[in-house]
């Protein structure tokens, strides 16, 4: 078994993936008002949200640990 990270429950999830779930599921509006971030906010997209959140831990991070709260793992 080659299983690097076999209890990290994002191990080969993709944050656009995670991302177009979150956009899916709240939508922009209600994403905006849970992580309040400008990409959210201000002419929203998955292109640009996901070039902020590549270059920013602590919003990927907070997108991250929504994702996991909202599918319950």
């Amino acid at each position: 078994m080659n299983n690097q990270q076999p209890n990290n429950p994002l191990h080969g999830v993709k944050l656009a993936e995670i991302l177009e779930f979150l956009v899916a599921y709240y939508g922009w509006d209600v994403l905006g008002e849970k992580i309040k971030i400008n990409s959210f906010n201000t002419n929203p997209s998955i292109k640009s949200s996901l070039t902020f959140l590549r270059k920013t831990p602590w919003a990927r991070e907070k997108v991250e640990n929504l994702y996991l709260k909202t599918k319950g793992l």
